[in-house]
């Protein structure tokens, strides 16, 4: 996969991952981009690992359930981390 293929599908996945969450996760479109690749490299290297499949073309249905699942992950950790403010 290119590297704008992996930019476009970690945009995507990172919108989507947002969709799914509920509440508000703030951020602008860089934020999205920037959590959605870093989930689906996470994604990617899970799926690896446990199932044996990696991030190898950008039109299948596992690859992008991999990228949205890591995204998942990266937004709810990253919720975690912004989400404790002081008041």
């Amino acid at each position: 996969m290119s590297f704008l293929a992996f930019l476009l599908l970690g945009l995507i996945a990172g919108a989507i991952a947002k969709l799914i969450l509920p509440g508000k996760q703030g951020g602008g479109w860089f934020i999205t981009l920037l959590l959605g690749v870093i989930g689906a490299l996470l994604g990617g290297w899970l799926g690896s690992v446990l199932f044996g499949v990696g991030l190898e073309e950008f039109w299948d249905l596992s690859t992008w359930l991999l990228a949205i699942g890591g995204a998942i992950i990266v937004l709810l950790i990253y919720g975690l981390i912004v989400g404790r403010k002081k008041s």
